[in-house]
């Protein structure tokens, strides 16, 4: 199955994410913010992120474009998992190249379904 990058200033979110995506069988690294997660992204190949918007040191919109500037990223599936769904944010998520947004709180089975939809 896929590797996956999970990116949440929440400790309780990351397990929930990262519980639902390894039951399915897919392998996943976590990160508390979107520094730690670019760090982790240019020493590690994965094939989709998920990340939070609003986090300490780097956020979500800032990790996307940053993503984006490396070439191993550039077409990677990228979604933005959060409880912000304005289409202000949502529009600027879109502008910084990300994929895809679900809400929080997630249903497992929705992500899953996105994963297995962007990953295709």
């Amino acid at each position: 199955m896929a590797q996956l990058l999970v990116v949440d200033d929440s400790t309780s979110m990351r397990n929930m994410v990262a519980a639902t995506l390894i039951h399915a069988g897919h392998g996943v690294k976590d990160a508390e913010n979107g520094q730690v997660a670019l760090d982790i992204a240019k020493e590690n190949g994965f094939d989709a992120v998920i990340t939070d918007l609003n986090m300490p040191v780097m956020d979500g919109i800032t990790l996307v474009k940053e993503l984006r500037e490396l070439d191993t990223y550039t077409y990677t599936p990228i979604l933005l998992l959060t409880t912000e769904s304005s289409a202000e944010k949502k529009s600027a998520g879109k502008q910084a190249g990300a994929t895809g947004w679900l809400v929080k709180p997630f249903d497992p089975e929705k992500l899953l379904h996105t994963i297995d939809r962007v990953l295709d």
